[in-house]
């Protein structure tokens, strides 16, 4: 997600940052089945976070580091990223030409542009960015806005494009002109004990990326099976706890974990403590014929 510009600059701490994408590169990653699940989940750590300016071109400095890279799934998640954008900063608009990303806040809130128009969404929300299509996120208000990006590929290759805009001062339009989601637990519905909502569909995204949910488990209850035929899950933690088997491995979850689930992986996803566990699911093809087969399961709207 890091301009790649801005390396030839010295920036401070943009070598971690492109990690995800150089090791994208290499025939030689791990599989992701070698290692044990809870060496696999990512944690949210601030004390690992990198500071970096002009991020995309953009305004003032943000911190960040990577939950999960190239190798977490065998699917084309390149990265998730978690972070936070200081008061007054964000990341410039910029386009990506091979691979697709979805900006989420998780608090505050933040003006979301895609293709110029810019519109303010409080958190928790999301905006998909669409391959092919300009994008930038800026904080304005005083106070720090914690922040997560998903990015998936037509490959594991990252790529990206600058425009030299930081949208500072970018007028704003009162409703967006662009997809956007807000994770509003009131708007969950019931299945069972589990109450969930499907925010954005395969429709939306041009690469295998193929959903994101909002799943909100209640303390005891567990989402238990495996993803559709030919799919992968990125799980992230958006409060509460609890644990995950995933293939018969068991490991903790905690709020601001990332999981991912290998295609073909049974996992069981369970509340602990007196609090729901509350997720957003990123499901992610196998590739594009796997997608169009997951699509034809789908019931007609």
């Amino acid at each position: 997600m890091v301009a790649i510009q801005a390396l030839a600059r010295g920036a401070t701490g943009l070598t971690l940052a492109l990690t995800c994408a150089a090791a994208a590169q290499q025939p030689s990653m791990p599989s992701p089945d070698a290692r044990p699940l809870a060496a696999r989940i990512g944690h949210t750590d601030p004390a690992r976070y990198r500071q970096l300016a002009k991020v995309h071109e953009g305004a003032g400095t943000m911190a960040f580091a990577p939950l999960l890279g190239p190798d977490a799934l065998s699917t084309n998640l390149i990265f998730v990223h978690r972070g936070v954008i200081a008061p007054h900063s964000g990341i410039g608009q910029h386009f990506h030409h091979q691979c697709e990303e979805m900006f989420v806040i998780l608090d505050g809130e933040a003006q979301f542009t895609v293709d110029g128009r810019t519109t303010t969404l409080a958190g928790p929300a999301a905006v998909p960015d669409r391959m092919g299509h300009a994008h930038a996120l800026y904080n304005a208000s005083d106070r720090p806005v914690q922040w997560l990006n998903i990015n998936v590929g037509q490959t594991k290759r990252y790529d990206n494009f600058d425009l030299n805009d930081s949208r500072e001062g970018a007028p704003l339009d009162p409703v967006a002109q662009f997809a956007a989601v807000r994770f509003d637990r009131t708007r969950l519905k019931p299945d069972g004990a589990i109450r969930s909502r499907r925010l954005l569909g395969p429709e939306v995204f041009a690469t295998p990326w193929a959903f994101v949910d909002h799943v909100l488990i209640p303390p005891g209850a567990a989402l238990d099976g495996a993803a559709a035929p030919g799919i992968s899950e990125m799980v992230y933690v958006m409060a509460g706890a609890g644990a995950a088997i995933v293939a018969g491995e068991r490991a903790p979850l905690a709020s601001g974990d990332a999981l991912p689930v290998e295609v073909g992986a049974r996992r069981t996803l369970r509340a602990a403590g007196d609090a729901p566990l509350e997720l957003m699911v990123i499901g992610i093809a196998r590739d594009p014929a796997a997608k169009a087969a997951y699509v034809a399961t789908l019931p007609a709207r």
